[in-house]
């Protein structure tokens, strides 16, 4: 059955960046039709990436913590794992209660869902094949979130022992020998859960350094406990081939060690992912796309074809739900004539492994390769009282003062709940703020917050609870 919609404002995909900006373009007076192939709203992120990994490294966290309290005087029996419980708690009470929320959001915006996978078929229309037929969609202006996918190897062979992302967190069978190719955040926070699930995990990554755009001394803690959870960690090693058995999947690995053959149970491939540039009908309305795929815009979103805008992975590096969802609205509220631009200062990052790491800003390597001139402060958390409370004295707050400005330039935090504790460099450096701003904030005590003011106030001179000889 055919039919026929017209709306002022299309949004194809539903990941974080496609609803905010259906959501918001509604907000602001615009009938709204959002489409996406998916039958829940929220995209890879919400269904199949960002939330049910959190979910399960959360459970990780707490099999983790239960062995460490022992050695503080509380000892709990071996925790047992029950898949079955497991999957529904992620997939039900933690996905399903978001993905029902964010339907009842669409619902009170009077925005229009429509399933099916979404094809532009002229600069004004939009042709929807779903279960209930195909349907036609007319619109004044489009907003493109079609998001990206895990990157394949071509040269591996097609095997379901070999996962990606999306189908690791399905949870179907822990193996006992698994390896992943990826040094990256996916790579080890998956290599986390699988850990915590039992498996004995193999990490290779081709670059020299796990994380490669963070810094090395960031990295290290978080190494030097991963070494400890993981069965081996190898870098600037690569993944010749892969030649499947009955019993096992037999991998080629090229190393500083030469060639070396392992059996493993199932393979992981993280390294990365692409923007879903083919299947959408880009060719059919002329979107300039560079050479990697992206879809190129300008500070307010827009691209070649003046109604017609693009949000999040499809545009871009950094491949953030949080910057999508930042780009959705600007390029809603530009196309409702609000003066709305894409002119952020940073953009966070945050590792979700155990310890956590996470940045805002310039790196230490970034300043140091663009010739900044910088003061920087370094608070060890083996001086916070909380870390100690806490038995998680690993990690520590680096800040990178602006020698010429004296403003906050880069924050780079590791240890637990990092990924909170960065949202005050983020807030310092959009503010403009400087070491004596930083360090004249009343901190909460004892709490790890206090990190981010003490490595401002190294920098300030103003010091306590370490001593720092003076400058």
């Amino acid at each position: 059955m055919s039919q026929s919609h017209h709306a002022d404002v299309v949004v194809l995909g539903a990941g974080p960046g496609g609803y905010a900006a259906a959501f918001r373009a509604a907000d602001l007076g615009k009938k709204v039709i959002l489409i996406d192939k998916g039958k829940t709203l929220g995209g890879v992120c919400l269904n199949r990436g960002c939330i049910p990994s959190k979910a399960l490294l959360h459970l990780a966290r707490v099999k983790s913590e239960s062995s460490e309290v022992q050695n503080f005087g509380l000892t709990f029996p071996e925790p047992e794992w029950n898949l079955e419980k497991v999957k529904e708690w992620k997939n039900k009470r933690v996905v399903g209660r978001l993905t029902k929320g964010i339907a009842a959001l669409a619902k009170a915006r009077k925005v229009e869902v429509i399933t099916g996978s979404g094809v532009f078929t002229s600069p004004s229309t939009i042709e929807v094949t779903g279960d209930d037929g195909v349907s036609e969609v007319s619109f004044e202006d489009a907003i493109i979130a079609v998001g990206s996918h895990p990157t394949k190897i071509p040269s591996f062979p097609e095997d379901p022992r070999i996962m990606n992302s999306t189908t690791a967190l399905d949870l179907d069978g822990i193996p006992e020998e698994l390896l992943i190719i990826g040094g990256g955040y996916i790579g080890l926070e998956m290599g986390t859960i699988y850990s915590a699930l039992g498996s004995n995990v193999r990490v290779v990554e081709f670059m020299p350094h796990l994380l490669p755009g963070a810094d090395p001394d960031v990295v290290k803690p978080l190494e030097q406990r991963l070494k400890k959870d993981f069965k081996e960690i190898r870098t600037g090693t690569k993944v010749q081939g892969i030649v499947p058995h009955d019993n096992h999947l037999e991998v080629t690995l090229e190393g500083s060690k030469g060639e070396e053959k392992l059996k493993v149970d199932k393979v992981l491939v993280a390294v990365g992912r692409r923007p879903n540039t083919h299947g959408s009908g880009f060719e059919n309305i002329g979107i300039d796309i560079d050479e990697r795929g992206f879809i190129k815009v300008d500070a307010q979103r827009q691209t070649n074809v003046p109604h017609i805008y693009a949000i999040g992975d499809i545009t871009g590096d950094p491949m953030l739900a949080h910057k999508a969802t930042y780009e959705g609205k600007v390029a809603a509220e530009v196309i409702c004539g609000e003066p709305a631009a894409f002119d952020v200062t940073v953009i966070p990052a945050v590792i979700f492994t155990d310890p956590e790491i996470a940045w805002a800003g310039l790196t230490e390597t970034q300043a140091k390769e663009q010739g900044i001139e910088y003061d920087k402060g370094v608070f060890p958390w083996s001086a916070s009282g909380r870390a100690l409370a806490l038995g998680r004295t690993e990690g520590f707050s680096k800040a990178l003062f602006d020698k010429e400005s004296g403003k906050l330039i880069g924050m780079s935090i590791v240890g637990t709940y990092a990924g909170d504790l960065i949202a005050e460099a983020v807030l310092a450096m959009e503010m403009g703020a400087d070491a004596e701003d930083i360090s004249l904030i009343i901190h909460p005590h004892p709490s790890l917050s206090e990190s981010v003011g003490n490595a401002a106030e190294i920098v300030a001179g103003s010091i306590t609870d370490l001593f720092a000889p003076k400058r």
